[in-house]
């Protein structure tokens, strides 16, 4: 007898005496409990050398947390979520549950859970610890539920494939095996209590548990959802979606079927969608082949498109590096090419309409590139990245980057060592023409040639190219030799002084000592003369070649406050002036590099256009994947100056830049006044392109001379650590400094600001092949998601706006930061963040001291 039940909501069914739940039937998520971890570790994961924090850790239990993931078939059906953070003491414990991000009523039979139990082993680096692998459904299709025992495989990641090598269960039963099936009986009731029995046999049970213990296995424990009733899976059914069409047959349906039920044909049919739809037709692919290939006779070299097909082609143009073409639109190209090798916009876009697999076409294509007219520099550089292989193409793009300067070559040369990347450099036929030319140039300037040398260092550390990267800088190096250019010795002072500062910064970090003990200890060792630091023979400076150093003077070197301590070192020049550096371990910096090189080239294009908006640009060179050096500029954070000057810039300037002459700079001199406008308005509008993110008053700086300039870049593309940020950081009280909302310096800035934007979005082209030419290059950002970073740039240009109105949206951009809500929120906290760090800093602590 069948009969229907409603209990909580669900419709569960009952035969006679057997009551069950269908997953169909059942909307929650999929939760589980990670309880325990059963694992006695017989060495230390956690290394006290790389990690300062692990000396003072008194429990010998590694921190560990724990990922939790759904597959089916081998594929994740879920993101990846973990455990919170908590310190293990005497145990391995969480007792956290996990809510993961599908139903049960929408998991497939085959679905499985994947554990993997992880280990900090440094700031940057995670082990893997153990992982297992959990099918959710058990004999008869019924889901797992109560507590599970899982075993997990000692150093490796839970492998969720469907022969997964990292099985939860795997067939072998012990005494305590045994006993946990019994007590799980015994709690669904299958086994009847007696409470003096039960006491004796949980007694002898710890004690075997004890024993067991003690064995190499690792165990961890979890809890499943329990229900009143087995919950077996329900295969999803789908229905036939009807459409009534007129004619019977739905018109000009594509793949429709027909439905015939009995002798009632009716109107009905159901589509049925063709997988192979969004596929190339190959009789169309053979076809256009054919027209191609005979494509080149005289007729042809005369053809002129009508006023339709200019159209057409014009807006083909337009098009962003990143856009795809269709098949018409490449046939289009291809048909009016030797029209278009008279259009230099054009030859990046016909190249993507060959179809470089057929030897035939690509040959006619190469032949055309010598009748082209030369192309602009971004069109080289587009020729450059990982979109065109063939060798031809990128050796014109190569003899077109020949009539680029060595100051323009210097603003892309990072994303051209990234390009050679796609060189296709082996061991046998290691000949690119890109190589060459860098290598040529760089041996003939030397500030070309440092950048050029360190920008080969730190790709020589990727493994995956290290041996293409090695070998151009063996290449460089035998060149120098070659030309009789004695610079392999300056270049070799320069990687023992960076690798004597790298030492020592982190020897300055472990250090257990008090901050005025480690800046005693760090002008020590510049001090003594067997280390090398406070003389040595005049050296190009790796972070800026054109100045040469003699030696770091200790009595102006000094330790930041910050957690990773950098380093701030004066290097005496030969010149007998002073250059201010900060040298940071333990952060990557090329992120930072790549942000400070683009804002260096947006300030060049914007000074073509005969707009100088005072950016001050300072230099990053990472040195290594985890130290690189900073110029250090005087200045001060502008959350400190507000602090201390009640919340008024002007209060401040007039302080130092007094001049009560000018009135219409309220008091302030004049310069000052033009200074902090366009430097407000310069990095408004390149941090907004750039997507800079976690912008706060602590990383604006204010230098004396008035100008305002942006520093630590550790999110950009959009990413943000506080939610729902500003478009850009303009803040009531920047405004205030320029004399409020209706002075003449706010409209100033604005203009500015509408004129910077629609200046750079003219070289969008340039800046966008730049940003594709990085999406192999290790930047954290880029990484995250690299078919979508040129994407995420592109879309902040606006390039389908007019230039009127892309200064309306401009305008909006600056209206919505200003009246942003959140933001104001987000910055009050962390001023009162920083105001109560500056208290904590100056009370004295007497744990502190005694540390100390």
């Amino acid at each position: 007898m069948n009969i229907q039940r409603d209990v909580g909501g669900e419709k569960f069914k009952s035969y006679k005496d057997y009551s069950y739940c269908l997953t169909g039937k059942l909307d929650l998520n999929l939760s589980v409990k990670i309880n325990s971890l059963e694992w006695k570790p017989k060495r230390p994961h956690l290394d006290s050398s790389t990690v300062p924090y692990s000396a003072e850790k008194r429990s010998p239990f590694p921190d560990l947390y724990v990922t939790c993931q759904v597959f089916a078939g081998g594929q994740p059906l879920t993101v990846v979520l973990e455990t919170s953070y908590k310190p293990m003491i005497n145990k391995f414990a969480w007792n956290e549950w996990i809510v993961l991000p599908i139903k049960y009523r929408d998991l497939p039979l085959n679905a499985q859970l994947a554990f993997t139990i992880w280990d900090a082993a440094s700031p940057r680096k995670v082990v893997a610890i153990g992982g297992s692998t959990l099918r959710l459904f058990g004999s008869f299709n019924i889901i797992l539920t109560g507590p599970q025992k899982l075993r997990m495989w000692p150093d490796c990641e839970a492998d969720g494939s469907e022969h997964t090598k990292t099985p939860s269960d795997t067939g072998e039963r012990d005494e305590m095996d045994r006993f946990e099936k019994l007590l799980k009986k015994q709690d669904r009731g299958d086994i009847p209590r007696t409470e003096w029995l039960d006491n004796l046999a949980y007694r002898q049970i710890e004690q075997i548990h004890k024993h067991a213990a003690q064995s190499d296995k690792m165990l961890l424990n979890i809890d499943l959802p329990r229900f009143d009733f087995p919950v077996i899976f329900e295969e999803h059914v789908y229905e036939a979606k009807a459409h009534l069409s007129s004619n019977g047959f739905g018109g000009s349906t594509v793949n429709a079927i027909p439905t015939f039920q009995g002798h009632n044909t009716g109107n009905s049919i159901i589509t049925v969608e063709d997988p192979e739809s969004s596929r190339e037709n190959p009789v169309e692919a053979k076809h256009r082949r054919l027209v191609r290939s005979h494509r080149n006779g005289p007729l042809d070299r005369e053809l002129k498109p009508n006023p339709k097909n200019r159209d057409e082609l014009a807006q083909i143009l337009r098009y962003p590096p990143s856009h795809s073409l269709t098949v018409e639109e490449k046939d289009l190209l291809w048909k009016f090419r030797f029209y278009l090798t008279r259009d230099k916009r054009a030859l990046t876009k016909f190249l993507k309409s060959v179809v470089w697999s057929d030897p035939a076409e690509a040959k006619q294509a190469v032949d055309l590139l010598p009748a082209w007219v030369d192309v602009d520099v971004d069109d080289a550089l587009e020729l450059l990245g990982s979109s065109f292989g063939n060798r031809e193409v990128r050796s014109y793009a190569v003899t077109q980057l020949r009539s680029a300067n060595d100051d323009d070559l210097l603003l892309f040369l990072l994303q051209l060592v990234q390009g050679l990347k796609f060189e296709n450099i082996d061991n046998n036929s290691g000949e690119s023409n890109l190589a060459a030319f860098l290598i040529e140039r760089a041996v003939k300037n030397p500030v070309l040639g440092n950048y050029f040398h360190w920008y080969l260092m730190i790709e020589c550390e990727d493994a995956a190219v290290s041996k293409m990267y090695g070998k151009v800088s063996y290449q460089y190096m035998s060149a120098m030799t070659a030309s009789g250019i004695q610079r392999r010795e300056s270049l070799r002072m320069q990687g023992e002084l960076i690798e004597t500062l790298a030492t020592l910064a982190k020897n300055i970090k472990q250090m257990r000592e008090s901050r005025p003990k480690k800046i005693e200890k760090l002008r020590e060792f510049i001090s003594d003369p067997k280390n090398g630091l406070i003389s040595f023979k005049p050296l190009p400076l790796p972070l800026d070649p054109k100045v040469e150093v003699t030696g770091i003077i200790p009595e102006q070197t000094g330790i930041f406050k910050s957690s990773l301590l950098p380093l701030h070192l004066t290097f005496s020049c030969a010149d007998g002036s002073q250059y201010q550096t900060i040298f940071k371990s333990g952060d990557d910096l090329r992120q930072d590099q790549l942000v400070i090189q683009l804002i260096t080239l947006m300030d060049d294009l914007l000074r073509k256009e005969n707009l100088d908006l005072k950016l001050m640009p300072y230099k990053v060179l990472a040195t290594g994947a985890d130290h690189g050096m900073v110029q250090f500029i005087a200045s001060q954070s502008l959350g400190n100056v507000l602090n201390e000057n009640n919340g008024s810039l002007l209060m401040f300037w007039r302080k130092y830049h007094l001049d009560e002459r000018s009135v219409d700079t309220f008091g302030v001199k004049p310069e000052v006044m033009d200074a902090y406008v366009r430097s407000c308005a310069g990095y408004c509008v390149i941090m907004y392109l750039l997507g800079v993110g976690d912008r706060h008053l602590d990383n604006l700086l204010l230098s004396p001379n008035g100008n305002i300039f942006h520093v630590d870049f550790g999110f950009i593309l959009g990413r943000d650590p506080k939610p729902f940020p500003a478009p850009m950081k303009i803040t009531k009280e920047m405004v205030e400094a320029m004399g409020g909302f209706n002075s003449i310096h706010y409209q100033s800035f604005k203009s500015y600001c509408f004129t910077a934007y629609n200046i750079l979005r003219k070289s969008a082209n340039l800046i966008l092949n730049l940003f594709g030419l990085m999406v192999d290059a290790n930047i954290p950002d880029i990484k995250a998601e690299p078919d979508k970073a040129v994407w995420k740039v592109e879309e902040r240009f606006q390039l389908n706006l007019t230039d009127d109105e892309a200064i309306k949206f401009f305008q909006n951009l600056i209206n919505e930061s200003l009246s942003a809500v959140i933001p104001q929120i987000a910055e009050t906290i962390h001023g009162w963040a920083q105001q109560w760090r500056r208290k904590k800093k100056k009370a004295p602590h007497k744990t502190q001291n005694t540390k100390q």
